[in-house]
């Protein structure tokens, strides 16, 4: 599993030219899900996600998590990023899970944020969507499970 975290002060998605998803201050949740991945690593990416300090307090040091500073959540389910790129021009996508899997751990990962006390807005799983966002920092971190 794979998580691209990106801090924002806003974010939105947009899928048929409707706002489906949008978030103020917290993070931008690319979610990827990987053949093979089960309930334990979307739980602990998810609790991760909460977690890290990676907000800044008044020093301006990152020592802040998302539920320090009230943040919310825009998880969007994304199978691209565990793209293989390393032949030819085409990147394979034979490492992400199949749709029905990748929705199911996807909803979970979506759940355990909000068992965890946070507001999560989402995009549409499988659909063509255009996110836009507000880079803080830009501060950009990329979770994975392997």
């Amino acid at each position: 599993m794979r998580v691209v975290l990106q801090r924002v002060s806003t974010a939105n998605v947009v899928v048929d030219n409707r706002t489906v998803g949008e978030i103020g201050t917290g993070l931008v949740a690319l979610v990827g899900i990987e053949r093979g991945d089960c309930e334990t690593e979307v739980r602990f990416l998810a609790q991760k996600t909460v977690e890290l300090r990676i907000f800044s307090d008044e020093e301006g040091k990152m020592n802040r998590s998302l539920v320090d500073v009230g943040g919310e959540v825009l998880a969007v389910s994304q199978f691209t990023l565990l793209a293989d790129w390393r032949k030819g021009r085409r990147p394979g996508f034979k490492r992400a899970a199949e749709p029905e899997e990748g929705k199911r751990l996807y909803e979970h990962y979506v759940q355990v944020l909000r068992e965890l006390g946070v507001n999560v807005a989402t995009g549409i799983f499988a659909a063509d969507m255009k996110v836009s966002l507000t880079n803080d920092g830009p501060v950009t971190l990329v979770l994975d499970t392997n």
